[in-house]
């Protein structure tokens, strides 16, 4: 929580109803929703929240799906754990596993991104080749 309120930008936090629920219980709910640049936001459908996340900044996540899709969309990841299972978004720097140290996760944020983002899981054209094979199959 005190990263979230230390983030130099607007955040959005979808919660889940049970996250929700724990934050009320320990007092850091209501220190959130005081909070100007905080958003709170039920939980997300995928399309809802792709379409949040190409829009972010960055995203603070310690999901490994959520790593992954931000390096789809190309945009920085800071990782709230110290490993990871999409090691390779961390080695094209695209990717910053922090912990949660909190002093490393803000200096991501806002960390340098490098001039290129390589393809690491292909050119996100393979629905158009399909569909070109199965149109013309002697090509």
């Amino acid at each position: 929580v005190d990263l979230l309120l230390a983030v130099p930008h607007p955040v959005v936090l979808p919660l889940h109803p049970r996250t929700e629920a724990r934050l009320d219980a320990a007092g850091w709910l209501a220190e959130l929703e005081a909070a100007p640049h905080v958003a709170l936001q039920p939980p997300l459908g995928y399309l809802a929240f792709t379409s949040l996340l190409t829009r972010a900044r960055a995203v603070l996540t310690d999901s490994g799906g959520v790593q992954k899709e931000a390096y789809l969309a190309g945009v920085p990841c800071v990782t709230l754990r110290d490993t990871t299972e999409w090691v390779e978004t961390v080695d094209v720097g695209w990717n910053v596993l922090v912990d949660l140290d909190r002093g490393r996760a803000l200096a991501a944020i806002d960390r340098d991104l490098p001039a290129e983002r390589p393809e690491l899981y292909g050119d996100g054209r393979a629905g158009e080749r399909v569909v070109g094979a199965i149109a013309d199959p002697g090509s």
